[in-house]
């Protein structure tokens, strides 16, 4: 059985940093894309960040200049980067891996809550 499980989370003030980690543990193979995703109190769950196989990536508008997605293949790991963090940055954060062939499969973390203080 897959598992995901995420770490880096925190409370932080305005202006501040933190780095998030997810990696998978079980018999996952042909990791496609890893993402980030968020979701603060009443609002829908949204992409924030997504790396694919060759290492393409796309940022939601919001973190753009701010947040970098990275990747380790060998150890199955993906890291979140997040610098000059804001207030309305905070929600909680999971990680998603695709993956699997040619069966394609969607694994999640259990999330990690980032609070941002003004």
């Amino acid at each position: 059985q897959v598992q995901l499980v995420e770490s880096g989370g925190g409370l932080v003030q305005a202006g501040g940093s933190l780095r998030l980690s997810c990696s998978a543990s079980g018999i996952i193979f042909s990791i496609n894309a890893m993402g980030w995703y968020r979701q603060a109190p009443g609002k829908q769950r949204e992409l924030v960040a997504r790396i694919t196989r060759d290492s393409s990536t796309n940022y939601a508008d919001s973190v753009k200049g701010r947040f970098t997605i990275s990747r380790d293949n060998a150890e199955k790991t993906v890291y979140l980067q997040m610098n000059r963090l804001k207030p309305e940055d905070t929600a909680v954060y999971y990680c998603n891996f695709q993956w699997g062939s040619p069966i394609g499969r969607s694994s999640w973390g259990q999330g990690t809550q980032v609070t941002v203080s003004s």
